[in-house]
Parts: structure tokens; sequence; C-alpha cells
């Protein structure tokens, strides 16, 4: 298992892009959160399979319809066992 900390930049916020990584993150089956960040960047917490978690951060890159991300910012963090599932954090 593997595990990241993701800052997304761009038109990222009021687009639905928390909902969206939601929904990835249940799709593959990963844990982790997603959250606004005040600066204007979304912050994601994932880990899980290298391979599928990787393939998590290639569609994050595209964003839902209205977003677009200019810069992924992906660094390594120790996996965390009492995250389970995924879920948008306020």
């Amino acid at each position: 298992m593997e595990a990241f900390r993701i800052y997304i930049k761009g038109i990222v916020q009021g687009v639905g892009f928390r909902a969206y990584t939601q929904r990835l993150g249940e799709k593959y089956a990963l844990d982790g959160w997603v959250r606004n960040l005040p600066d204007g960047r979304v912050e994601v917490f994932v880990q899980g399979d290298r391979d599928v978690v990787w393939e998590f951060i290639k569609a994050l890159s595209q964003g839902p319809p209205r977003a677009r991300v200019d810069a992924i910012e992906v660094i390594k963090e120790v996996p965390r066992d009492e995250e389970r599932g995924f879920s948008i954090r306020y």
C-alpha cells in the first residue's frame, strides 16, 4: 500500500471537484479524503495499491467538465490505518 498527498491548482473550487474526487476514490476502492484550501487549491490524501492510485491521479488531472487543472503536486506520505473509505472534508 502507498499513500500520497496531492495538491491541485487551477479552476478547482466551485466546479464539483470534491464530489468528482470522492466518486473516483470510491470507484477505485481507495481510502482517503479531499478538501478545499483557502488559497484556491484542492488537497487530497489517498492511499491504496500503487497502480490504482496512479490511475486515480491520472483521472484527477482531467477533473470534472467545468474544472481546469493547471498543476498537480504529488507528495509521498505514510499510509494511515485509520483511513477507511473516501470522504469530503470541510
